[in-house]
């Protein structure tokens, strides 16, 4: 058995042909969809790009795991603590890798910076060979292609190996080189980004709106900076002009990426591996364009970000399907588990599908639960035709605490109906709770690290910008935002005790002294 697992970092399915966007920016990726089972409803577990590659790894959710954010005590799974063996888990089976290598005797390859990009070490567990390409995840598909397409010359044709491989192109800034060119220049944008949308988006704040499409970590500062090393990624759209840069940008990231894929194939081809070759293409989040207001990031707990792609052509199984069931990326471990006749580890928290791959059969879950404490802190409910969206820190882009989207009628999350609807939200609230709880009946310390987030001063990309970015709002006119960011965010500005909490520190000071 051969298996090829394609990681592609932030590929949103809104923007790939198989999925029903107008442009071709897919097609290598849409005759691998043509041949296997397309899911429609598939969703990570935990965003952004740490907190999803761990869940998936561990098959563990985010509350349980630890790790969440991307910085903090919770940019790091929690230890096994005291009844860990001489072995961790991970090693043992419990990861993705090191239960195919265990249970399908499989040889385990990884062609993947990300990693060290994160400090995320567990990611490598179970590997057996591990390709760094060097970047820090700022590689585009001309470094990992050569890398792919050696060990394919050396390793294709012999038996019982999974290949991981991770592409970066789609991720933001978007680095096609710019000799690649625009093959989408003259092709129309997605119809629901108007001149009409571009302006309500102009009334909102915070990271990747419309007026701030750069973050410097460094500064701590939101910012409309562009880079001459990213001439596809602009500073800020003001303009359908902007818009098109934006969107064209994204989508060549994509289509270059899908070329590269298209070199991998033909490779494997010749190797005379492909027809049997197991495929599965996925990513590790997708890309807000528009949702939310948000452009060219992954940073909340919404549809845009959450909702992935994901595609298995297995030989011999269902051909030409589609599963429109709700699924997590974590599901695909048992359901690995499930096709190669293997028992499953008892502390995923996955549920197979593996009747989708072998009878088209629906099998989806009831709900979903999602998480992102990196940008923001959300926990989202997606279920039937709604998503529901509960903000525990805003990101200071001023959301709801609550929004709910009815995705069949509003796709891009543009009118919150959490006000009109609280039936739609009650219900929501009641698997928030369920989920929870069953969530923390499994949690060792009892701990949710989303709390830890928060007490901790709030998601890593959101911390300590705050004061710089009210500085911007005042020069770009938008300083009748910043006593309402202040109201929601005291913890950004540490104060001197009140006059009356000093005057009563003071006679306890007193007393304590016998005065």
């Amino acid at each position: 058995m051969r298996m090829l697992f394609l990681d592609l970092d932030s590929t949103s399915p809104d923007h790939l042909g198989c999925y029903g966007y107008h442009r071709n920016t897919s097609p290598n990726i849409d005759r691998i969809a043509a041949e296997g089972v397309r899911f429609t409803n598939y969703y990570t577990s935990d965003a952004p790009c740490a907190p999803s590659r761990t869940a998936l790894m561990s098959g563990k959710f985010g509350i349980v795991n630890g790790l969440v954010g991307h910085g903090g005590t919770a940019g790091d799974m929690k230890l096994e603590g005291t009844e860990r063996e001489l072995m961790g888990k991970l090693t043992r089976g419990g990861s993705l890798p090191s239960y195919l290598g265990l249970a399908a005797d499989m040889n385990t390859a990884l062609i993947s910076p990300f990693a060290q990009r994160h400090s995320t070490f567990h990611f490598y567990a179970g590997f057996n060979e591990i390709l760094n390409t060097g970047r820090y995840g700022n590689e585009s598909a001309e470094h990992v292609t050569p890398v792919a397409l050696d060990w394919v010359k050396r390793n294709a044709s012999q038996d019982n190996w999974f290949l991981y491989i991770n592409y970066w192109d789609p991720h933001t800034p978007y680095r096609a080189p710019m000799e690649f060119g625009n093959p989408f220049e003259s092709e129309p944008l997605p119809e629901w980004l108007t001149e009409e949308v571009l302006d309500r988006h102009k009334q909102m704040v915070g990271s990747h709106c419309v007026h701030e499409l750069h973050i410097d970590h460094r500064g701590k500062k939101y910012t409309n900076e562009t880079s001459p090393n990213f001439p596809r990624h602009p500073g800020e759209i003001q303009s359908m002009d902007d818009m098109r840069r934006m969107i064209d940008g994204y989508d060549c990231g994509i289509r270059y990426m899908d070329d590269h894929l298209g070199r991998l194939f033909a490779a494997l081809e010749e190797q005379g591996v492909m027809d049997e070759l197991i495929i599965i293409i996925s990513a590790d989040h997708g890309e807000n364009m528009g949702q939310l207001g948000i452009y060219g990031e992954h940073a909340t707990a919404d549809q845009g970000t959450c909702r992935i792609p994901m595609i298995i052509r297995w030989p011999g199984m269902k051909k030409g399907v589609v599963d429109e069931g709700l699924h997590y990326h974590l599901d695909l471990l048992p359901t690995l588990a499930e096709m190669l006749d293997s028992p499953a580890v008892p502390d995923w928290h996955g549920e197979s599908y593996a009747p989708a791959l072998k009878e088209g059969a629906d099998c989806g879950r009831d709900y979903l639960v999602v998480s992102q404490c990196a940008h923001v802190v959300q926990r989202s409910v997606r279920f039937k035709d709604w998503i529901y969206i509960r903000s525990y820190h805003d990101g200071f882009h001023l959301f709801d605490e609550e929004m709910l989207y009815n995705l069949a009628e509003d796709p891009k999350e543009q009118h919150n109906l959490a006000a009109e609807r609280r039936d739609i939200c009650f219900e929501a609230v009641y698997y928030l709770n369920e989920w929870h709880d069953g969530m923390m009946r499994r949690n060792s310390d009892a701990v949710d690290p989303l709390w830890t987030v928060m007490k901790e001063g709030g998601p890593f990309h959101a911390k300590g910008y705050l004061r710089k970015y009210m500085d911007r709002l005042k020069e770009t006119g938008r300083g009748h935002l910043v006593p309402e960011l202040v109201r929601r965010h005291p913890g950004e500005f540490p104060t001197e005790p009140s006059n009356v909490l000093a005057s009563l520190q003071a006679k306890i000071g007193a007393k304590m002294a016998g005065k």
